[in-house]
Parts: structure tokens; sequence; C-alpha cells
């Protein structure tokens, strides 16, 4: 099973989103969150058809800091359900996934 994973998440303007970002790299709950801005978004929420801009976070981090990122990502964010989708990372540079494992401190880095 692969130690790391990639999240996404989305946010309704810029200014949410790096405000989560920090706060996420700052506890080492990512090691990094790319921010892209303007995503359309389309969806079904209590009976009715949405659209919203938004932006979205990509977050890359520990596969055993994602209940932590859960819970957390939970209480700051300003969504009453946050999107949080993990996928795992089955592949990627050695040092940009040991990279991931040394910032986040809480996962030893990937051999």
């Amino acid at each position: 099973m692969t130690e790391y994973c990639l999240a996404f998440s989305t946010c309704p303007d810029r200014e949410e989103a790096l405000r989560i970002a920090r706060i996420l790299t700052q506890e080492q709950l990512a090691a990094c969150v790319s921010i892209v801005p303007e995503i359309l978004s389309v969806y079904r929420w209590k009976g009715a058809v949405e659209e919203a801009s938004e932006v979205l976070l990509l977050i890359k981090t520990a596969r055993s800091l994602v209940p932590g990122l859960q819970s957390r990502l939970t209480e700051i964010h300003p969504y009453e359900v946050p999107e949080l989708i993990t996928l795992p990372i089955t592949g990627g540079l050695p040092a940009y996934l040991s990279w991931i494992g040394e910032e986040t401190l809480r996962c030893p880095p990937q051999p």
C-alpha cells in the first residue's frame, strides 16, 4: 500500500483556499497544497442542481495523516460539507515522494 496520497478539496474563493493551504502546511498535515483557480462545479445539493465557481486544492500528504487532515479540514472549511477525496500516489519521482514524508514529519521518508 502506498505511503502517500493526493487529496482534493474545493473552496469558494482564492482567499479561503490560501488560508486553508497555509494552515494545512503550517500544521504539517500537508507537504504542499497547490491551488488551481477558477473551476466550475456542477453538483446536486439538497435536491437541486447547483453551479458554483470554485478553487481547487491539490493536497500532497502522507496516507497516515488523512484522518487528521479530514478532521482539521472539517473544522476550518467554510462549507457545511467540504469535499475531501483522496487518491493513492502509486508512483513518482523518489526524491519528491521522500520530500512529502520529510515535510509532514509524521511519516518516515519512503526508501
